[in-house]
Parts: structure tokens; sequence; C-alpha cells
């Protein structure tokens, strides 16, 4: 695998396109940042580490999953950075953007209070 963190976003993907309640990933640091921002943004349900995987509990409300979409922005072939007054809006701000910053993995709106730049990991809706 040469995309650990696309791989984590398929899987995401995969669940949700099949219904599931929880998805299996098996555990890295950036991994487990991603996902400690989604739960922290309300997107997912929660999480937490069994032995080696991190198993993610879906968020559905009425059959519908808080996550309309997921995909990755920066890839290893071609990384993405901005600065923190250059990050783009997602859907006008209906959705959010998860930066590597110095500072670790956060949120864009976290990165423009904290006036951090880095590199766009994914964008989330």
């Amino acid at each position: 695998m040469n995309d650990p963190i696309a791989d984590l976003l398929t899987r995401i993907r995969n669940a949700i396109m099949r219904g599931k309640v929880t998805v299996s990933i098996p555990k890295s640091t950036i991994k487990e940042d991603i996902v400690k921002v989604l739960y922290d943004r309300g997107f997912i349900k929660s999480y937490e580490i069994v032995d080696n995987d991190i198993v993610v509990t879906l968020k559905y409300k009425k059959g519908e999953n808080r996550i309309s979409g997921i995909v990755r922005v920066s890839k290893p072939s071609l990384r993405i950075y901005s600065s923190y007054r250059r990050i783009p809006k997602v859907l006008n701000g209906l959705g959010f953007y998860i930066i590597s910053t110095p500072q670790g993995v956060i949120s864009d709106k976290d990165a423009i209070e904290k006036k951090l730049g880095g590199e766009l990991i994914c964008k989330v809706w």
C-alpha cells in the first residue's frame, strides 16, 4: 500500500456505501489523528483503538450518513500546501479540510484560528 491515507478514506467511503455501522482500519498515528478530527467535528459517532486497528463507528441520522463526501486532496505524487489565508472553502462552508500543520493534524477552522498553514490532506462534506 503506497498511500495509507487514501486507504483510510476509501474504507470509510466503502463502509458508507454499504450502509455499515462500523469500519476497521489498520492503526497508524496519522490515521488516528485524521479520525480524531472527524470525531471532533461530529462527522463520526465514535472511534476506539482495538489491538492494531482503529474501529470507527459511523454516524447515521434517519438512514442518511453524516459524511456525504470525503476526497483526498494532497497525494504522494502531488502535494498541495496552503497558507492559512488561502485555505479554500468546501461547499461554501458546509464542509471542511483536514490539514497537516507543524502543530499536528487539525481542521481548517482551527488552522485559521491558530494562523497555521500546511498540507491539505483531504476535504469532507
